[in-house]
């Protein structure tokens, strides 16, 4: 056992160490950018394998990693790189299983979603079925990925039909129950007797109640059948952009919020009234299903007459965002906040005629219409704030944290964090037998003792 005095000397330094955090290393599955008036996607040929009748390519969809700080974001690289010069030199293909891994990131795409579960990743696209040679019957293509090389798993063109519903505004493994949840874009989706038999409930133009409706609904999904079940046969119908549990095992969404209004000196959007507006943070409860609501008053603008809505149990944040793939996610270390790959504005704003308009794509690049950003969202509030721009307006389909795990490990008092109060946690247990909520076998050798205290200070000294 070492020296009291020692370990006092040890405890300051690692109190030292927790006032300063790590950068936050953030990996997602490149979704889409922008290069020139449409939508489209790099692409370099490198050669053709004849033997294969193959012809190879690199282009931009991978894996990206990103750090992320309280006030920056570093610019996205691709983890793991590609570098051409691995497999083919002198106009010759020197590694042919590599050649193939590369090009195979040509169909990494999520444009329907995409999920990190177990090292696995799970890409869904959406087929444009007026191409030809597409059969509209099938219009999911689903691939699955090693998280750590980037390499293909299995089949590279499995597809599923359309009522398979696959399209998400997210997906994520739920680390308390082991289980993948999404939010679902369901179409017709069969209303319960409720709804149907509440006249101020969907009625079609001959004000009939329609049997069926499409809209969003939680559910679990099992990723070796692509079988979605719904919690519950309720929809949802905001315009839903993300979806991602905590460590506590807690849903949230966030809505995109693309509106009118002005921006404050903080560079947030508010309405007319002086309120903020714009995308708003929604949880669900994963038992039913359910969106957490409150009641909230308002009163029609025509009639004059007040009414009450269910609306989320959080304010707006100010932010615009838009209507498209994006994607959040959370550190295993602290639930309470939550990383959005958003955009920088709703693709709205004054035009040349000083109309607030949909801005044009011609000018995009100067007028930021499709710039990306990453905001941090306080869930016990709703409140949220824009950390940095990313560069060159990557999107992502999904996103994880890395090396969390290793983070986690050393976690003595139970509270998420690793940090100072875990030492004093550690000493009270050696020296006086307080029991701590966390785990003090930081080491993982089934013991606790001198061991643990050198393992927790190599945590908080490689930060």
């Amino acid at each position: 056992m070492m020296k009291r005095i020692t370990l006092a000397v040890l405890a300051a330094v690692a109190f030292s160490f927790a006032a300063g955090a790590a950068p936050v290393k953030i990996k997602g599955v490149y979704n889409n950018n922008r290069y020139d008036d449409s939508e489209a996607f790099h692409s370099t040929y490198v050669g053709y394998i004849s033997s294969l009748s193959k012809s190879i390519f690199i282009v931009d969809n991978g894996l990206y990693l990103m750090e992320v700080d309280e006030n920056t974001v570093s610019a996205p690289v691709k983890d793991p790189a590609v570098n051409k010069s691995d497999f083919f030199v002198n106009g010759q293909f020197t590694d042919i299983d590599k050649a193939l891994w590369a090009n195979n990131f040509n169909l990494m795409h999520g444009n329907s979603g995409a999920v990190m579960a177990n090292n696995v990743i799970t890409t869904v696209m959406s087929r444009d079925t007026s191409a030809e040679g597409v059969d509209s019957t099938n219009i999911f293509a689903v691939r699955k990925w090693d998280a750590t090389t980037g390499a293909l798993i299995g089949e590279a063109n499995k597809y599923y039909p359309e009522k398979a519903c696959l399209q998400s505004a997210g997906m994520c493994l739920n680390p308390v129950d082991g289980k993948v949840y999404g939010l679902f874009y369901l179409t017709a989706q069969n209303l319960p007797d409720e709804i149907l038999n509440d006249p101020d409930f969907f009625v079609d133009s001959d004000g009939d109640a329609t049997s069926t409706d499409a809209g969003f609904s939680v559910c679990t999904i099992d990723l070796e059948t692509m079988t979605i079940t719904p919690i519950t046969p309720g929809l949802y119908y905001g315009n839903y952009v993300t979806f991602a549990i905590n460590s506590e095992g807690r849903a949230f969404a966030m809505t995109s919020g693309g509106t009118a209004g002005y921006e404050d000196e903080d560079g947030r959007m508010r309405d007319i009234d002086g309120n903020l507006t714009g995308a708003t943070l929604c949880e669900f409860d994963l038992a039913t299903g359910l969106m957490l609501t409150k009641p909230a008053t308002f009163t029609d603008p025509d009639t004059g007459e007040t009414y009450t809505e269910q609306v989320s149990l959080y304010p707006a944040t100010g932010y615009s965002s838009q209507v498209s793939r994006q994607s959040a996610c959370f550190s295993k270390k602290d639930p309470s906040k939550m990383y959005w790959n958003g955009f920088y504005n709703s693709g709205k704003g004054f035009n040349e005629n000083g109309v607030w308009a949909n801005l044009p794509d011609k000018t995009w690049r100067t007028n930021g219409k499709y710039d990306t950003a990453l905001y941090e969202v306080d869930v016990n509030t709703g409140a949220a704030k824009r950390i940095a721009k990313i560069t060159d307006r990557y999107t992502f389909s999904c996103m994880w944290v890395v090396e969390d795990d290793d983070a986690l490990r050393g976690d003595v008092n139970g509270d998420g964090l690793v940090n100072g109060a875990d030492v004093t946690a550690l000493y009270a247990l050696l020296l006086d037998g307080v029991v701590p909520l966390g785990n003090p076998d930081v080491n993982e050798d089934n013991s606790t003792n001198g061991a643990d205290v050198t393992a927790l200070y190599g945590i908080l000294l490689s930060e």
